[in-house]
């Protein structure tokens, strides 16, 4: 169980908006800022396997990944707010 409290809290560190040291940021700025780091993250696991082939494909699985929890998040706090566009 202690493996999976570790996991847990790291994931929260970087993915929860509420944790990270981003929560003061606006939405879209932090969003940006995701992106690039996942770019360099990316970037870096290619280096380390020396194959650039896997960094366009970790690169855009990143982007998707990062893209859809923000937008998922966006839609969760204007529903929650009241703000939907119709």
């Amino acid at each position: 169980m202690l493996i999976f409290t570790f996991i847990r809290t790291a994931w929260n560190a970087v993915m929860d908006e509420s944790s990270n040291p981003l929560r003061n940021t606006e939405p879209m700025t932090a969003h940006m800022i995701m992106q690039i780091l996942a770019w360099m993250w990316s970037a870096i696991f290619a280096v380390m396997l020396s194959s650039y082939v896997v960094f366009g494909v970790t690169a855009i699985l990143h982007a998707l990944l990062i893209a859809g929890v923000f937008v998922t998040w966006m839609v969760f706090r204007n529903v929650e707010r009241g703000t939907t566009t119709h």
